[in-house]
């Protein structure tokens, strides 16, 4: 694809330096001197250029790959500068691309690690393919499961269990999980449920959608921006320069954080916290919003549930809310509620009653102030250890934007999502924003960093075990039938449609889950698909840690490890390791070898006593294929192939098909357990000239009419593609692999590789760039939109408004529904309409609630009697470390700018190991001479699961806190490091190697952002 962009030759020296340029190696050069200098290699004689995505963090950011046109690989991969996020940026992972694809360390075919054996071999594509598909035959058949134990159909294989890949693109995702599926796997996992599935819980909970509101250019509208839980200048770099933006207009910085990052040296206002006390300081600012009368008044009244009354039944008294009891010591979780007890009141009509006064004592806004009315900012303070003056300067700046006219913003990530009350966190905030009329604006929004380049997307595509494409339930085994299943998911949000003002968008559930079964089974009737999809068991869930646990006790016989490396991404690491060795076989598919597909050869491992057969296979790097990848503001990007795969390497999606056609095969050939799922997937619409091919499935996602169909006078012809998801249908004749993502490939062509820059005027205001890809849902990039206007369609901050109503119609962004202004709630997925402060849907209580981490320095708090959340996902032959004198200081981990993830690709990459070569413990010089350390030197690290070396980073970056009249120390470790790479073992392991099995109890997202940890001179 030849891109239109300023000519190479016109970029200034320093441009040039600045550019991710491989060099001219003998890996790229055919003869010696064909390529006269290095600017010459960029002309069109010697390469061709694609555009392409970056394939780190999920700010989106456009290259160009110029690929040399006789030996097909790359020789320059640089920022876009056309792009509209980056502009031609790039971070130092960005700018390393090139050294990512053309790097010698990538195996050039599939390797092989047999039974007890202590080394790899290469084996050829069509062996491994073939002995994988024999394995995934024998396991399925033999672990295949018909009947429950209640004699409930559930058509389930118990004996595998899949992880991956946040890192694949769309098509592939589509692809793994209907593959997945059709096998009739429930344990399947992603990077999501580690890193952001807290996200989806709560931002769902709160607004109807779980994901980033806003996009990274509207940052750049805001008057006042809080980084909490995240360091988005070190882990989201090109993402700060609309940080920067909004300052140089005048906009006020906020970082909040353990300890003083990159973000925090260009912020107007820092404030050091206690890793783990986040709900405290925000419960806080709720307070002085209330207690100062500061929050947006008709916003409120108007698109919160403030004013709904909750039912006398519902009470909160010393850390527990009402319907609470304690299950027994071996079930996951520890407790849980009776949800039941927090319904709204109701009137004759089924509806929610109101007082649009807020004076009705049991209205949510009371009852909102009474629940915060303990969090005084002395105590505050005390559970914190935040500085008094520090935190009042906070809530005054931020709670400023509760103007009309003025908008503020949160920019999160980690830090927020891996707690055990990593729902809350997020749900604190949703709630700030809507008491502040933030949600909707520009500006404004609750704006998750996702970490991964395609982790938005992948989670769209739902490689997790509870949802299936465009966040459709799984079915559970006690919803028998396809109606059944249907009618229990819409039935909530039909009642809330009896209010003639609330769209209850859900309602129509049974076209997008219609439409799905026939993307997966276009052959089968509704009621047949419906039956061949695998049952999750009623009240069980299927988590990751859930997931390691059965495996730690040998309940798979197989694993797929897909683009993920559980064996330092997933918290207690040493666990997965050693949960690994109980495996028959496992595949492992990624660039390079790994700590996971080596695990057997790793620290305190014998190659000799482990039986797991691994198969490793190499996939392709993200320039070397072609489709879409959606970032974390849901841009749907279209990335084209520059390089072909290196050496034999394939593409994750051709890796997919050639072995799910295998294994299809195998069944036809020889039958096998429920055969006809395998049998009826829709394989052959994944293809062009028999491979897979990533516009067949793109448009597959976005759904075709099956018959001619006739909708409001417009006959649509069999084979069309469906211009959006409001033309699905709910009797078949509709297939859409993700309701979501219909529209992004139409009749008018692929949306997704739109670059086009050109606005309205509305839209220049605010810089939407509406023309550049696509944007779900229906190219809609700020949701809630219509939140930003009063009743009467008139913006609540004309000078930057997203949509406005003209008399005749919306104009500037896609309104989030395009009725008449005062016609429709502006919350159109809740099935009430409304934004919820009140969130009743929550596993462990509608109102945030402070508790402390799993494992905590502290016997109690100041805030209740209830120590830890009580409804916190653990395992109770799990020793944690509480108030333990053997594990005094408080640890938290991190990533780097120059390190992604578990280090996997970037450690490979020798500019940023080069950069970040080795495994660190930060800790206050106050530490550092209480412990006798010395910059610099090795130390070890220790919790109650395992220990690490790492080197003593002596930093004035973190202080003693005085928290509850104790001095609290704490320390930082990255977690991007592990054993495999540098080979020497130089770099250290990883940091997960300390961090719990505990987890969140609404997404089982693990809490390894705060555990408790001992150093030591070594």
């Amino acid at each position: 694809m030849k891109v239109n962009r300023r000519s190479f030759l016109q970029l200034t020296a320093a441009t040039v330096v600045s550019t991710a340029f491989g060099g001219l190696g003998a890996e790229c050069v055919a003869k010696a001197g064909e390529m006269p200098d290095r600017v010459a290699a960029l002309e069109p004689k010697w390469s061709k250029q694609t555009t392409s995505v970056c394939c780190y963090c999920a700010v989106g950011c456009g290259l160009i790959v110029n690929t040399d046109l006789k030996t097909k690989r790359a020789i320059n991969v640089e920022g876009d500068p056309d792009h509209p996020i980056n502009e031609g940026a790039t971070c130092a992972k960005g700018a390393s691309i090139w050294q990512l694809a053309e790097n010698g360390e990538r195996p050039k075919r599939p390797l092989y690690r047999a039974p007890y054996s202590s080394e790899w071999k290469e084996v050829s594509w069509e062996w491994a393919l073939d002995e994988i598909a024999k394995r995934v035959k024998k396991t399925r058949d033999a672990s295949f499961t018909e009947k429950n134990a209640k004699g409930q159909v559930v058509n389930r294989c118990n004996g595998l269990a899949s992880v991956g890949s946040a890192a694949i693109d769309n098509e592939e995702c589509w692809t793994f999980q209907a593959m997945l599926r059709a096998l009739g796997l429930v344990y399947v996992e992603h990077q999501a449920r580690i890193c952001h599935s807290s996200t989806v819980a709560a931002l769902a909970e709160s607004f109807g959608r779980g994901a980033m509101t806003n996009h990274w250019n509207d940052i750049a509208n805001s008057d006042c921006i809080l980084v909490m839980g995240s360091n988005a200048a070190e882990n989201h770099p090109i993402s700060f320069k609309w940080v920067t933006k909004a300052m140089t207009n005048g906009a006020k910085l906020i970082s909040v954080d353990p300890r003083f990052t990159r973000t925090s040296s260009k912020a107007d206002l820092y404030c050091q916290i206690r890793a783990g006390s986040d709900i405290a300081v925000l419960g806080g600012m709720i307070k002085y919003i209330l207690d100062n009368d500061l929050i947006q008044k008709d916003y409120v009244v108007s698109h919160t549930n403030a004013p709904f009354i909750v039912s006398d039944k519902f009470s909160f008294e010393d850390g527990l809310f009402s319907g609470y009891h304690k299950n027994r010591e071996e079930a996951d979780y520890v407790g849980a509620y009776d949800k039941t007890q927090w319904a709204f009141e109701k009137g004759a009509d089924g509806l929610p009653m109101k007082d649009e006064t807020l004076k009705h004592p049991r209205c949510v806004y009371n009852l909102l102030k009474e629940h915060y009315a303990r969090y005084d900012v002395d105590k505050v303070v005390s559970v914190s250890g935040i500085d008094k003056a520090n935190l009042l300067e906070f809530y005054k700046l931020y709670s400023a934007t509760g103007k009309p006219d003025k908008a503020g913003t949160i920019m999160y990530a980690m830090g927020w999502t891996q707690h055990t009350v990593g729902v809350q966190y997020i749900r604190t905030m949703a709630m700030v924003q809507l008491l502040l009329g933030n949600i909707g604006v520009a500006g404004g929004g609750v704006n998750a960093l996702r970490g991964e380049s395609n982790v938005q997307g992948s989670t769209d595509h739902c490689l997790l075990w509870h949802i299936l494409p465009g966040y459709l339930a799984t079915p559970n085994a006690g919803l028998k039938t396809y109606t059944e299943y249907v009618d229990a998911k819409a039935k909530p949000h039909l009642e809330g449609a009896k209010d003639p003002k609330s769209a209850a968008w859900w309602q129509y559930y049974p076209k997008y889950m219609a439409s799905f079964l026939k993307a997966m089974y276009p052959e089968a009737s509704l009621d047949d698909a419906y039956a061949w999809l695998p049952k999750a068991e009623d009240g069980k869930t299927y988590t990751w840690l859930q997931l390691f646990e059965a495996m730690d006790k040998k309940e798979f016989s197989g694993f797929f490890a897909w683009g993920m490396n559980p064996a330092c991404g997933g918290a207690n690491a040493g666990k997965n390791r050693r949960a690994m060795a109980n495996l028959d076989w496992m595949v492992n598919v990624n660039i390079f070898d790994n700590e996971t597909g080596s695990f057997w050869r790793g620290p305190g491992m014998d190659p000799k006593t482990i039986k797991t057969e691994v198969f490793f296979l190499p996939c392709a790097v993200s320039i070397e294929k072609e489709g879409s990848i959606t970032n974390s503001g849901r841009w749907m990007q279209w990335r084209y192939q520059g390089p072909v795969p290196r050496g034999e390497s394939k593409t994750d999606g051709h890796i997919l098909t050639e072995l799910f056609d295998k294994i299809r095969s195998l069944y036809a050939d020889q039958g096998g357990a429920f055969s006809e799922p395998i049998a009826q997937l829709s394989v052959d619409k994944w293809k062009a000239h028999g491979e897979f091919n990533a516009h067949e499935v793109a448009k597959l996602i976005n759904g075709y009419f099956l018959k001619d169909v006739t909708i409001k006078g417009k006959t649509y012809k069999k084979g069309t593609l469906v211009p959006s998801f409001a033309m699905l249908q709910d009797d078949g004749s509709t297939c859409s692999g993700n309701w979501l993502y219909c529209n992004s490939y139409t009749e008018n062509g692929n949306m997704a590789a739109r670059r086009n820059s050109e606005q309205t005027p509305e839209q220049e205001k605010i810089g939407l760039f509406s023309n550049w890809s696509w944007c779900w849902p229906v190219n809609r990039r700020i949701i809630y939109n219509r939140a930003s206007c009063d009743n009467t369609g008139t913006p609540y901050a004309p000078q930057k408004p997203v949509v406005s109503w003209n008399g005749k119609k919306w104009i500037g962004d896609i309104p989030d529904g395009g009725w008449a202004p005062g016609t429709k709630y502006a919350f159109i997925m809740k099935p009430h309409g409304h934004g919820h402060i009140f969130g009743p849907g929550r596993q462990d209580g509608p109102f945030p609630e402070h508790y402390e981490p799993m494992e905590t320095p502290f016997k109690a708090h100041e805030l209740s009697d209830q120590l830890n959340n009580p409804t916190a996902l653990r395992f109770a032959h799990e020793t944690l470390a509480v108030a333990d004198p053997k594990y005094p200081y408080v640890a938290i981990t991190y990533r780097v700018t120059e390190h992604w993830q578990t280090g996997l690709m970037t450690r490979h990459t020798p500019w940023l190991l080069e950069a970040m070569p080795q495994m660190f413990v930060e800790m206050s010089e106050e530490l550092a001479k209480k412990k006798g350390i010395e910059n610099g030197e090795k130390v070890m690290v220790d919790s109650i699961r395992g220990k690490l070396w790492a080197v003593a980073m002596v930093t004035k970056r973190m202080h003693p806190l005085k928290v509850m009249g104790k001095t609290v120390y704490q320390i930082g470790l990255p977690w991007c490091f592990g054993w495999q790479m540098p080979h020497d073992g130089s770099g250290g392991d990883s940091a997960n190697l300390l961090t719990p099995s505990v987890g969140d109890p609404n997404t089982g997202i693990p809490e390894t952002k705060v555990f408790v940890a001992n150093v030591h001179k070594m």
